[in-house]
């Protein structure tokens, strides 16, 4: 079924949009990095851990947090009906945002051997900048997926019954054709 140019919201209207929840995105995401820092810093000064362990706890903290802001504040008006599906994918995306994240860190560490807490801290901000750009991406696309305009979903509605009528008639035609084939076959014999 063709779109109407008068369906599709203009682009300055969908960058207006995106600009808002670019916005939100990084409102909450500011908060994550801040309580991801702090806990890292306390992690490798106060409690002596390794770098990469620091990370790690300081990234499943932030983590945790920022899904509640995603969910209840960013994200509220998405679709929720399945947040068994919707926790499993936010952590799965969490879960490799860490891995780049710590990827940066310990190539930083272990490969060019810049292991002052401070060098660790640019090779974070550095991992958590290429992370961030990944998990904007995967929450919009695939975790907090948007819920069908009600216009948008009638005429979606109406395009899949207008396919499967045409589904109906291509299989009536077809059966039609068979028959008739069946029926030169047998006077033939």
């Amino acid at each position: 079924m063709a779109t109407t140019a008068a369906s599709k919201p203009p682009l300055v209207q969908k960058l207006r949009g995106l600009t808002g929840e670019v916005v939100k995105f990084g409102i909450v995401g500011l908060s994550g990095v801040v309580i991801n820092f702090a806990v890292f810093w306390v992690c490798i000064n106060g409690l002596g851990l390794a770098s990469l362990r620091s990370n790690i706890a300081a990234t499943v903290i932030a983590i945790a947090t920022n899904y509640l802001g995603y969910r209840y504040w960013l994200y509220r008006d998405r679709d929720a009906a399945s947040r068994k599906r919707e926790i499993t994918l936010f952590l799965v995306f969490s879960g490799i945002g860490m891995l780049i994240e710590t990827g940066v860190l310990a190539f930083t560490v272990y490969v060019l051997h810049l292991d002052s807490h401070y060098e660790q801290l640019g090779a974070k901000v550095i991992g958590l900048a290429v992370a961030t750009v990944f998990r904007f991406v995967s929450y919009r696309t695939w975790v907090f997926t948007a819920l069908p305009e009600p216009g948008r979903a009638a005429v979606a509605d109406a395009a899949h019954a207008a396919d499967a009528a045409d589904g109906q008639e291509l299989a009536a035609q077809a059966e039609l054709m068979l028959v008739t084939e069946q029926i030169s076959y047998a006077k033939a014999e």
